[in-house]
């Protein structure tokens, strides 16, 4: 998720950092990152309210309390290193710990708010991270320097020590800290040079790998506070509906169960463990009230949004005079695109443990947004948000899921009831039955063509349900989602160019949500669809048409070259196969993706091998950068071959990886990552290759048939032969 434009400020250095001892003696440089939040920080009368801490204790132990959460994008690995490098420390002396619900001390920098999300982990914190580092690490070296009586530049910082090379002594950064958080912040940080790096750029073990494996780690649904229950939900099947009625008789004649509780939309059977839980859940017979929307269908839908489509929207990019370059083009191409609801499906379903008590509530989860979570919990229960207390674990896979609470609403509702710890756990059916969805958009697009068949005129007009209407409403401005537009005309020089929002959202209940990549992955499968058809057209080459349009993005052009070379593109493939290209520009990030698949005659596609190229600016741990390449294209594919969440009747029809199908271990293709080495900033990477694998499988499911897919999930009978 990125649907927010990131924020700078002026804010100075010393505004920034701030050097003090911490509770019960020790260091502690406290930062914002930076603070957008200054105009709170005015009305405190100029105190300082931190968003994030380094804290050095008098054993020498080195706490990094960070805003983002770890949801399997290595953040505790990346993070650590940041400041493990300008302080001169190794990642086994760096202790993470996860920074409380706060929406004022501990926003993200990027986004403005506590969130983990949009790809921005790594950049936000990129230079706030190492300053912190350095701050600490001079802070530490001035306090050994004036016991010492020597000069600060005669001492120097080495594995939570600082040494005195000349007379062999060394003091522990432990032995320190105390005179340090004594000592003014340094007039100036100068930070590392990327070729003096040890940590950064070096392939790392991820920190939170073993427990991982070992089963000590813990997630929200791992929780098990003292006198805990366990509650299966089952909300009303059709969306936006209510229940009518139930007879609790048959769950409570279910051994081990003890309650069952309701809501205006859901029934909830408590018991001591989750198998009679779900038994109870099973056994009861429910009258529901299906309301508005129990007709409603994805046929209905579909024709509902095609006509929206025709409508001309509000005007979100323009650039040149359009009209007049269409008019005399010696070429134009119009395609109607579409993509469809996706939902998350992470391999640990929603839940939440909630106690609520006369004065206080508990909370345990794993949640993108923590200060929400506290929110609505505060809101629901009547409590000021100080009593309510956010307990966040690591999470099974956010993908945005996780950016939305109503899973927490509807378990703070069902806990009120009750005295005691209440885990709350979706199945893996009301999962995804219930899931927020990546919007179905239904989009229109043309490009113009001139006499050298190259373009001069390009046309975007996105339909579809707006999120940040929604999900942030000061964010949707002059009637356009700034995310529903993101890489409407990708990263090309067009000289001539207009995109339009249409603002069409489905009935109520389906509630718009951002998906792995969020606009740019309808986006980037349309633009680079419809460039891949020109290019076809035109007969030219797929690289070097793209060439002329990217001379301003020369780390584009280098992606492309090196691709060209790695994915073997010249080589010639046999019958029924193809290659495919696909590009984007996202999350600061330049990537590209040659994807070689094999269409069978009953038209079932077997994607061989993906090759990636991606310049993400310095990889601060290049193994990361490949695990997210490979892990981010099989999520992409998956939805690519098999992602569709369709309505009858007002259901959704999918429930399980049955029905909700995906891709399977012997259906994975052979992944192959290079990374360009780059001293850029980094960009974000983790949504990046779920934006290419569609338009690059797409694309070679024509090189292989000759036969244009303007719509996923990838449907074989469009393909068969035979």
């Amino acid at each position: 998720m990125n649907a927010i434009t990131p924020q700078t400020t002026g804010l100075s250095r010393r505004g920034f950092l701030k050097a003090s001892a911490a509770v019960g003696g020790g260091l502690l440089i406290s930062f914002t990152l930076p603070d957008l939040m200054r105009g709170a920080q005015a009305a405190e009368a100029g105190s300082f309210a931190p968003n994030a801490y380094v804290r050095i204790d008098h054993e020498g132990r080195i706490f990094l309390t960070i805003q983002p959460v770890e949801m399997g994008q290595g953040t505790y690995t990346s993070m650590p290193a940041l400041i493990a490098e300008e302080l001169e420390v190794g990642l086994d002396q760096v202790t993470i710990e996860h920074a409380p619900a706060d929406d004022r001390r501990y926003a993200n920098p990027m986004l403005g708010f506590q969130v983990t999300g949009g790809s921005t982990s790594v950049p936000a914190n990129w230079t706030p991270l190492r300053e912190a580092g350095a701050a600490a690490r001079m802070l530490l070296v001035a306090a050994a320097a004036q016991r010492w009586g020597v000069p600060a530049d005669a001492c120097q910082a080495q594995r939570g020590e600082v040494l005195h090379p000349a007379s062999g002594r060394r003091l522990g950064y432990g032995e320190l800290v105390d005179a340090a958080a004594k000592l003014p912040l340094p007039e100036t940080l100068p930070l590392k040079e990327p070729k003096d790096f040890k940590l950064i750029g070096t392939p790392a073990k991820r920190t939170d790998s073993p427990d991982k494996v070992n089963g000590k780690a813990l997630f929200g649904i791992d929780v098990r506070p003292e006198g805990m229950k366990v509650a299966a939900i089952m909300l009303c099947p059709v969306v936006g509906g209510s229940l009518d009625s139930v007879d609790p008789a048959p769950a409570m004649a279910v051994r081990g169960v003890h309650q069952v509780l309701r809501t205006d939309n859901s029934v909830a059977v408590v018991a001591e463990h989750m198998g009679a839980a779900r038994k109870g859940l099973a056994a009861l017979q429910i009258e529901w009230n299906g309301g508005a929307n129990a007709q409603v269908s994805s046929a209905q839908m579909l024709e509902e949004i095609k006509a929206a489509s025709r409508q001309p929207g509000a005007l979100a990019r323009s650039e040149g005079d359009v009209e007049a370059a269409l008019a005399k083009a010696t070429r134009k191409i119009e395609a109607t695109y579409q993509v469809p609801f996706l939902a998350h499906a992470c391999l640990e379903p929603v839940n939440c443990t909630v106690h609520v008590r006369k004065d206080a509530c508990d909370l345990w989860l794993g949640t993108q947004v923590p200060a929400r979570a506290k929110a609505v919990a505060a809101q629901l229960t009547g409590l000021p948000e100080e009593a309510v207390q956010v307990h966040n674990h690591l999470i099974g896979g956010g993908f945005g899921r996780r950016l939305d609470v109503d899973f927490v609403a509807d378990a703070v509702k069902i806990a009120k009831q009750v005295d005691y710890p209440l885990k709350v756990i979706w199945s893996r059916e009301e999962d995804t039955r219930h899931s927020t969805l990546r919007p179905f958009h239904y989009n229109h697009l043309s490009v113009g063509l001139d006499e050298q068949n190259r373009p001069i005129a390009w046309t975007h007009r996105v339909t579809g349900g707006s999120i940040l209407a929604r999900w942030l409403p000061a964010r949707f401005t002059n009637n356009v989602d700034g995310d529903a537009v993101r890489d409407a005309c990708g990263p090309y020089a067009f000289p001539n160019l207009a995109v339009h929002y249409v603002r069409h959202e489905p009935p109520s209940g389906i509630l718009p949500a951002f998906w792995r990549g969020v606009g740019h992955t309808q986006n980037a499968f349309m633009v680079e669809g419809l460039l891949d058809e020109v290019i076809q057209l035109v007969e030219a080459d797929p690289f070097e048409y793209r060439y002329p349009l990217l001379q301003q993005h020369p780390r584009a052009l280098r992606v492309l070259e090196l691709l060209r070379e790695k994915s073997a593109w010249d080589t010639p493939l046999e019958p029924g196969r193809g290659r495919g290209l696909a590009l984007t520009h996202c999350f600061g990030t330049f990537a590209a993706q040659v994807a070689e698949v094999t269409v069978s005659p009953s038209g079932e596609v077997k994607v061989d091998k993906v090759t990636s190229v991606v310049d993400c600016g310095i990889a601060i741990n290049p193994d990361s950068v490949v695990a997210q390449m490979q892990g981010g294209t099989i999520f992409g594919l998956t939805a690519a071959l098999f992602g569709d969440i369709t309505f009858k009747d007002g259901r959704v029809e999918q429930g399980n990886f049955d029905s909700y199908r995906m891709l399977r271990i012997n259906e994975a293709p052979l992944l192959e990552t290079h990374v360009v080495v780059s001293e850029e900033s980094p960009g974000g990477l983790g949504e990046v290759p779920t934006v290419l694998i569609a338009p690059a499988v797409v694309n070679a499911i024509f090189a292989a048939t000759g036969k244009r897919l303007r719509r996923l999930p990838i449907d074989p009978q469009e393909l068969r032969t035979v």
